[in-house]
């Protein structure tokens, strides 16, 4: 089947964003045109009333023709996204018969990624679902699928969950994929997550583990053991997983013997805290304050790594762009599992301060540790199951042989010394 990298979905989704990001870029210049006219002083808020006098005259005039004029601009363009939705709806059935590409799967998942609850909101054909995949396959979550899809399982089953903008298919880097060569070299069944990065950590971490309590049931042979690897974000939608599992008392708990994370967040992400600050610098002035809304268009996955939010409490009733300290709900590492914690730092040298301040680019040493100035939120990973890996960035984590070689040595099962015997 010839493989595609334009599809009907895509031309309707995209065209949903368009009308979306039009209606949206004509609020903010309205916005922008009303202040502008009510001339606040630069600093400040603006005032909410309208200016008298020959200016309040000027003022009426304009902000009347103006408004007249967005108002079109409005009506147009909604009137042209239904038309392009009702002529591709028609098409619709044509979509099942194509495949994807690698590199329109990227594109996708970034689109999630940024965008992910926006377009889940609204329904918009482009919106992953969370799914379950091995060798390419989406698996459908019975025994007989299962058994059909996979051809030798093993008992012992190792999930993969990739980061924010990502997919499953990225843990393949350079030739190189953790997870199939820990798997080939430790007798597992890969099984990798597909999901919404855009979605709050919480609703993908409950999502999870609803899937993982059907696919342990449903696996062709009972699960002995099951490990999981979270990169990045992935790392926190395992944990969140944990939680929700808990709280619903699911039996794939007892199956877990080990959880790594690579390059996770636990305290939050330096791109996300710094996006929070540019939002609230931008709502100094009344000038730059309609520009804000550009920065608040970022998804609730994104929003979600200022301090690492894992449940639902974390946010609910906030206002998640507002700037505001670390409160989460205090939340450990899940009781009876072995976690393991590998951190990257782009300097050569521990002792660098760029590296400390920036670690992997992305994530800081210590929140890719779970360390914590507040000994109620650090983690307590034991040493032993912690290391850092220097010169290296975020995505280097995924292809780096060294961190490869970490893992094995993690996930082999230590030697028991034979006894000596008596003479």
């Amino acid at each position: 089947m010839k493989t595609t990298h334009v599809h009907l979905a895509d031309i309707q989704g995209c065209s949903q964003l368009v009308v979306q990001a039009t209606l949206g870029v004509t609020d903010l210049v309205q916005a922008m045109h009303q202040t502008i006219l009510r001339q606040p002083l630069p600093l400040g808020k603006g005032s909410t009333q309208a200016p008298k006098g020959l200016h309040g005259v000027i003022y009426r005039v304009l902000a009347g023709t103006s408004g007249f004029v967005y108002d079109a601009v409005r009506g147009i363009t909604k009137r042209v996204g239904s038309g392009i939705d009702t002529a591709l709806t028609h098409l619709q059935p044509e979509l099942i018969e194509l495949e994807s590409s690698r590199r329109r799967d990227a594109l996708i998942s970034v689109l999630n990624g940024v965008l992910g609850d926006h377009m889940k909101a609204h329904h918009n054909p482009l919106t992953i679902p969370m799914s379950l995949r091995h060798g390419d396959q989406v698996l459908e979550l019975s025994r007989d699928s299962l058994a059909e899809a996979i051809a030798q399982p093993s008992g012992k089953v190792l999930l993969l969950l990739h980061g924010h903008c990502m997919n499953e298919l990225q843990w393949c880097r350079h030739g190189h994929d953790h997870g199939e060569e820990l798997a080939a070299a430790n007798g597992f069944t890969p099984v990798y997550l597909r999901y919404n990065s855009g979605l709050h950590i919480s609703e993908n971490g409950r999502a999870l583990a609803d899937v993982l309590e059907q696919l342990v049931h449903e696996w062709p042979v009972p699960v002995q053991e099951l490990c999981i690897v979270g990169y990045s974000m992935g790392g926190l939608v395992a944990r969140s997983a944990f939680h929700y599992g808990a709280k619903a008392r699911h039996g794939w708990l007892g199956r877990v013997n080990k959880l790594f994370f690579l390059g996770t967040p636990h305290h939050g992400s330096m791109l996300e805290q710094a996006g929070n600050l540019v939002d609230k610098a931008l709502e100094i002035s009344p000038y730059s304050h309609a520009l804000s809304r550009l920065g608040k268009i970022r998804s609730a996955g994104t929003t979600d790594l200022r301090h690492g939010n894992l449940v639902q409490e974390d946010w609910s009733g906030r206002n998640r762009f507002a700037h505001f300290a670390d409160q989460r709900a205090i939340s450990q590492l899940p009781q009876g599992v072995k976690c393991y914690a590998i951190a990257a730092m782009i300097s050569s040298k521990p002792s660098e301060l760029r590296g400390k301040l920036v670690g992997d680019g992305l994530v800081p040493v210590k929140s890719a540790l779970g360390q914590h100035r507040n000994s109620a939120r650090a983690l307590n990973i034991p040493p032993e199951r912690q290391h850092v890996f220097y010169g290296m960035n975020h995505l280097g984590l995924l292809d780096s042989q060294a961190v490869y070689a970490q893992l094995q040595q993690w996930m082999t099962p230590p030697s028991v010394p034979r006894l000596a015997l008596a003479p």
